[in-house]
This record gives C-alpha cells, structure tokens and sequence, in this order.
C-alpha cells in the first residue's frame, strides 16, 4: 500500500534541507560579497573605561558580530558585514584601534615534506639533537623535566607513541568545542623536536620530559586568523606555560599581535618564534623584539638561502631535512625556520630547569625571559661575522652550553 504520509513526510525533511543549505549557501555568498566592500573580521580594541557588556553593546551598534573575547590585550575578535560598518566601530566612544585579523601561516619550506612513515622504526638521534649539543644535557640529570611548553600550531597528534607520554592537554582556539589533535602534521613535528619521548622508537626531543601542550590556532591547511593565535597566547598565559613556540607568521605588523607578545613576556612567558622563508626581512612575531627570532641552518651549519633574516635574528638553529613526529603514528622529514625555533625552544626550557645564578639580573631567583635570552646568546656556537650578525644573530644555539 502507498504509504502517502509517510512519503510527504520525507519530501517535508528533504525540502527542508535544501532550503537550509540554500539559505547557507546564500550567507556565504554575501558574506564574501560584503567582505569584498570591506567587511570581514577585525580586531577591536576598547578602552578601559567600558566594562565587557558596554563593548558588546557598541559592536552590535556598528552593525558588527562578537566573535570571541581577546581580554589579554583589552580586545574582542568581531566580524563586520562592509567598509562603512567597520568606519562606525573605529569613531565609536570606547574605541581605542581596529585592527585587521590577518591571516597567519605555518613556516614550512614550500615541497619540503619527505618520506612520511607511519611504522615505527628504532629510536634514533636527529642531527639538530646533535649539533646543538641536546644529547649532552641528558646525561646530567636534565631532561627539562616539568617544564611546560605550549605550542601554537596545528594541534599535536593525541596518538602519537612518540609525544603522549609528554603532551598534558591543550585547547583549540579555532573551535572550543573540538578537539586540539593534529589533522595537518606541522605541529606534531614542531612537537617533536621540542620533546618527542626517549622510549626506544622514532626521535628524540630536544627535552625528552618536557610538559607539551598543544594550542591549535592553525587548521588543517596550516593558516588561521591572528585573533585565535592571540587567544592561544592568553590561554597559554591562563596555564602558566612557561615556553611559547610559534613556528608561524605573517608580514603584517599588526599592533594587537604586538600587544599579545608583550603580554606574554610580561607574565614572564619566554617565547621563541620562527623568523621566516623569504630570504628576506624577519617576519612577525619573530621581527617584534620581545620574541626570540631564529633563524635556520643546514648541516654545514650554513644559514639556509631561503631563512629571512636581518638585525632581528636572535639565534640560529637546525632548520633543514630536520626528521620528526608528525600527524598520525607517523614520521617526517620537513625543512623551515618551523624547525629551527623549535630547536631553541626546548633549549630554554632545559635552561629554565637550572638555577639562573649569575643570570640573574634582577636578584628574584627566577628566570625571566630576558635572563634566559641572554644566557642562551652567550653561549651560542657563533657563526659567520664574529659576534653578533644578520645571518645568525648570536650564533647557533647550543643546549649543552647554556645549561652549564
């Protein structure tokens, strides 16, 4: 017997769908549009004066959406339907700046990625372990045991054999509501060479003990807007993460990205920032002085030709056919300033596993940022012009030196 209801029924349902997925299609579509009259996403920072439910007030006024809160730098994340909506929100009373959310990428050498493996093989030592003198530290006691990193990024893998014995949690920024797990593979290699675990498979991270946390702020594809690499900074900040390592970047000097990083170094974060691809000037955060800009280096220890570089550069480190963890089980071998600030970062957190003593510059008996920078640039392997150059700031990085 024709069952007409139940037939009706399921055109209701279909008809349904299609006209929401139509609705949503149209969004998009004028969304895009809009964004094309100068619309899209901005940073908006307020004043102090207005407390949270006033600023939510004056977004709505301009015609603007709350994205997320950036208390951090006394700011919100807001998308704007067109140019003249933004205009209204920057003349608003409380309105401090508006800044562009730009778009922020992974530092990956462009065709760098060799022989993903996802079986894994005996533990072997990584060149960058060596040259930077990682595996003499060990020896002594000190595997920066405790010490917490925070790696905003990709994600890091949540079933790598190599990184869970090390990885304490993390968030996403992009999506709070899922999980921060690697699903490109830049993040779990960053990972990687800061603590992947010594237990006999893959690699060895420069920390083999290190607290890892992952901060996905970056997608699948390796970008992300700057408002959720800013909020990866406040949570990290919220977490006492002790060490922050961004192997990404933008050419965009953006006032709110500035204000993060000096928040972080405020809280007495240290943060370590790839320098760039280019072979150009440095880029951000690494250019912003309160970064550890590194620069990369191949196995001649010779500045790779495509490394950015300039009077920003700090440190130089391992950056070329660096083989790691990556996404999944498995393992990679990838090249990019990604790689060599990763290096660093694990080298300051087996400094910050040390007492500072003649470090210590403002007699609290506690590292701060600048008293592990500095420690960590007197005692590099300088390279190129004597003292401190272009090329490789200080010098190369090295692990064993800085902890004696």
């Amino acid at each position: 017997m024709y069952n007409l209801e139940g037939n009706m029924k399921k055109f209701i349902q279909g008809a349904t769908a299609l006209f929401v997925a139509l609705g949503l299609a149209l969004f998009i579509t004028q969304s895009a549009a809009r964004a094309g009259d100068g619309g899209g996403r901005r940073i908006v920072v307020f004043s102090d004066a207005l407390n949270d439910a006033a600023k939510d007030v004056v977004i709505t006024r301009a015609g603007g959406a709350k994205l997320m809160n950036l208390d951090l730098i006394g700011a919100k994340a807001v998308w704007v339907p067109d140019r003249s909506s933004a205009a209204r929100l920057s003349a608003s009373p409380g309105v401090v700046r508006v800044d562009d959310d730009v778009v922020v990428e992974v530092l990956l050498k462009e065709g760098s990625a060799q022989g993903k493996i996802i079986t894994q093989a005996a533990e072997i030592l990584p060149w960058g372990m060596d040259r930077i003198d990682a595996d003499l530290v060990w020896p002594l006691g000190n595997s920066a045991d405790s010490i917490k990193v925070g790696v905003i990024d990709t994600g890091i893998s949540n079933k790598h054999p190599d990184l869970l014995a090390n990885v304490k949690g993390g968030v996403n920024t992009i999506n709070p509501r899922k999980s921060w797990n690697d699903d490109n593979g830049h993040g779990s290699h960053v990972a990687g060479i800061i603590a992947a675990s010594d237990n006999d498979i893959g690699v060895i991270g420069v920390g083999p003990a290190i607290d890892l946390y992952a901060i996905k702020a970056l997608n699948a594809s390796g970008s992300g807007y700057l408002s959720d690499i800013i909020e990866g900074i406040q949570w990290a900040i919220a977490n006492n993460i002790r060490v922050i390592n961004m192997s990404l970047g933008t050419t965009s000097d953006i006032q709110s990205f500035h204000d993060a990083v000096a928040a972080a170094k405020s809280a007495g974060t240290v943060t370590v920032a790839a320098a760039g691809n280019s072979g150009g000037a440095v880029i951000f955060p690494a250019a912003y002085s309160e970064t550890i800009a590194v620069s990369a280096t191949d196995q001649n220890n010779v500045l790779a030709s495509w490394s950015s570089r300039g009077p920003a550069v700090d440190l130089s480190a391992p950056g070329v056919s660096i083989y790691s963890t990556y996404k999944g089980t498995g393992y990679a071998t990838l090249s990019g300033t990604s790689m060599a600030a990763p290096h660093v970062a694990g080298s300051v957190a087996l400094v910050l596993n040390t007492p500072v003593g003649s470090y210590d510059a403002n007699t609290d008996y506690i590292w701060n940022p600048d008293e592990v920078q500095k420690k960590l640039q007197d005692r590099a392997v300088d390279l190129g012009t004597s003292g401190f150059d272009n090329l490789y700031g200080w010098g190369l990085v090295n692990a064993y030196a800085a902890t004696q």
